[in-house]
């Protein structure tokens, strides 16, 4: 129960916290006209503010001029209700309301602002486009779908303090004006007036800030950051977005992850999810992709993969026999019992085509064991039986198979699950999973441009099969392509919530992973020169995470896009329709930052 307002003027009571107790008293509430019904010469108006909503009613034989005024009112208008509160009848009781065993017979009745009407209703669960709602988004975050979301957001944040600083966290804000560094996505730049020619970047993460912290001997950092990169959206994804940013020192990975289960099992208190206790399972990042093809696995429904190359490197159907032996991989899915139209299997393989896949071969299982498939006739009945049972198939199910190389096999066979899923609703409501991936490659290979990427960031601890060192390293003879890194990511439902790792805190093996990068020695000291003069001063073991607040609480609160749980978010294109940002700005300014746009206008 929220703390009752101070009483002033305007109300002294929350109208959504009223109750059967508050039955017999005087109430004075404020907010907004929900809707007016009239009804046999009483006029009923549910009145709501931020706690919910209270029924008043206006009875013409309390006075002439307070039923004329309540006749007036319209939708959206504000007001500041007296009244007594009364327990209704109990044929009148509304189970839906949590004030609804009582109402407010209204004795006085001030109009405060009136309001236009507005676009669109806001007093039930309308079926809004997006473009409508952003446009008018003051009008949306009226609406208890927003109003609740907006709660729980705060509840979690408020939760990530209270339990952090009980671990005894540091909150501390890292700068929003830095340098622009290579961390995976584009910056967004700052011209500075007083250096012509330079620019700030505004902070994909406070990654190194908060690395120096550890150096500065701070041990425990926290902070719920501003992000903000330049990269196409999604409904999971905002060029600024918010996170639960956190450091610590003296840990290794068991450590890090102790302190998060804790903290994140009452994070997930906050929406009711049923899923397990701390500690939470962990799997490699290889057997995720090997069995869900995705390093953010979704458990919650089977259609696990399994390769079967070993069945069919022998294969007189030309197209698994090359790809095998070529090093590639044949993969695939039992689907289950289904009766899928050719025209289905056809929408199928074009989802996986535009996963990146060559096609889709499917089969289905007959009740002799063979297949009904375009391919059946290529294949012997001892590779046939040998998929099957790979499979654990049984007569009537349906067999989905991709053979590519390793990567895209995982790639499409991972799309083509979730299709499957979401096109049969194999999901159970309420049904939850979460688990940790770890042990990650170091490095991913840009082919494109003949070099590795750091598949984290390249501030991430590496591993060689002999350790840690530089000279570990150094001495691995499958070079970096071999070394694993000291991450890990939170994966619930298959989003990733978060993820982290231990950091180096070597200044030689931070040279010998930008050296991986193709990063030489003075491109690293111009870019990263502040970090590495650091290191040189005493770093400790270190290591943290990162949480996306805006996938959690999506979660939490069962929602599709992060949009719906921002108060003030940008559309797919990156446009604000509220404020009409981005915008141009005058000559003026440009001038002052010296400046020239070359974009023709609108463009």
């Amino acid at each position: 129960m929220r703390r009752a307002p101070r009483a002033n003027p305007y109300r002294d009571s929350w109208a959504g916290d009223l109750s059967a107790d508050s039955a017999g008293s005087r109430a004075r509430v404020s907010g907004w006209v929900h809707n007016r019904r009239d009804h046999g010469g009483l006029i009923f108006i549910d009145l709501r503010d931020r706690a919910g909503i209270v029924q008043l009613v206006f009875h013409p034989q309390n006075g002439a001029e307070l039923f004329a005024a309540a006749e007036k009112l319209r939708s959206e208008y504000v007001v500041s209700v007296a009244g007594d509160v009364v327990l209704r009848e109990q044929g009148n009781v509304n189970p839906e309301l949590a004030t609804g065993e009582i109402e407010i017979q209204a004795r006085q009745v001030t109009v405060l602002a009136r309001s236009a009407t507005p676009p669109f209703p806001l007093d039930g669960d309308v079926e809004l486009d997006e473009m409508t709602r952003l446009r008018h988004r003051t009008l949306d975050l009226r609406r208890r779908y927003m109003v609740d979301a907006l709660v729980l957001r705060h509840e979690v944040v408020r939760t990530i303090r209270e339990t952090l600083s009980d671990e005894d966290f540091l909150e501390v804000e890292t700068p929003i004006l830095t340098r622009s560094t290579p961390e995976g996505a584009r910056d967004f730049l700052v011209p500075a007036r007083l250096s012509p020619g330079n620019f700030y970047a505004l902070p994909q993460s406070p990654q190194l800030f908060k690395q120096l912290l550890m150096i500065a001997g701070y041990e425990r950092y926290f902070q719920i950051a501003r992000c903000f990169r330049d990269e196409d959206l999604r409904a999971d994804r905002q060029p600024e977005f918010t996170q639960l940013d956190l450091e610590m020192s003296f840990v290794d990975e068991d450590d890090v992850i102790d302190v998060n289960e804790r903290l994140m099992a009452k994070v997930f208190e906050l929406g009711g999810l049923d899923l397990p206790a701390p500690p939470y399972e962990r799997m490699a990042y290889d057997e995720a992709l090997l069995r869900f093809g995705s390093d953010r696995p979704d458990r919650r429904f089977g259609l696990e993969i399994t390769d079967v190359s070993e069945h069919l490197r022998a294969s007189q159907f030309k197209v698994f026999a090359s790809v095998v032996g070529g090093g590639g991989v044949v993969r695939a899915i039992n689907a289950g019992q289904r009766e899928v139209p050719r025209k289905e299997l056809d929408e199928l393989t074009e989802v996986a085509r535009r996963a990146g896949a060559g096609g889709l071969v499917w089969a289905f299982v007959q009740e002799d064991g063979t297949w009904r498939s375009p391919i059946a006739k290529f294949l012997s009945h001892e590779e046939i039986a040998a998929v099957t049972a790979a499979l654990g198939a049984q007569p009537g199910e349906l067999l989905l198979a991709v053979a590519d190389s390793a990567a895209v096999a995982a790639n499409a066979l991972g799309v083509l699950r979730l299709e499957l899923a979401e096109r049969w609703k194999l999901v159970a409501a309420g049904r939850h999973d979460v688990l940790w991936v770890v042990d990650f490659p170091m490095f991913d290979r840009n082919e494109d441009e003949h070099r590795w990427d750091a598949l984290h960031h390249p501030f991430t601890a590496p591993t060689a099969p002999t350790g840690t060192s530089a000279e570990d390293l150094e001495a691995d003879g499958g070079g970096p392509g071999s070394w694993r890194s000291r991450a890990y990511d939170l994966v619930v439902d298959g989003w990733e919530l978060g993820g982290g790792s231990i950091r180096i805190h070597d200044p030689a093996v931070q040279r010998k992973v930008f050296e991986a990068i193709g990063m030489d020695e003075d491109e690293a000291e111009q870019r990263f020169g502040f970090l590495l003069e650091a290191l040189r001063f005493g770093a400790p073991p270190h290591g943290g995470i990162a949480f996306g607040i805006d996938r959690i609480v999506t979660l939490l609160a069962g929602r599709d896009s992060i949009r719906d749980v921002i108060a003030f978010p940008k559309t797919a294109s990156g446009s604000d329709p509220l404020t009409g940002a981005p915008a141009p700005v005058d000559a003026k300014q440009l001038r002052e930052l010296g400046l020239r746009s070359t974009a023709a206008p609108g463009g």
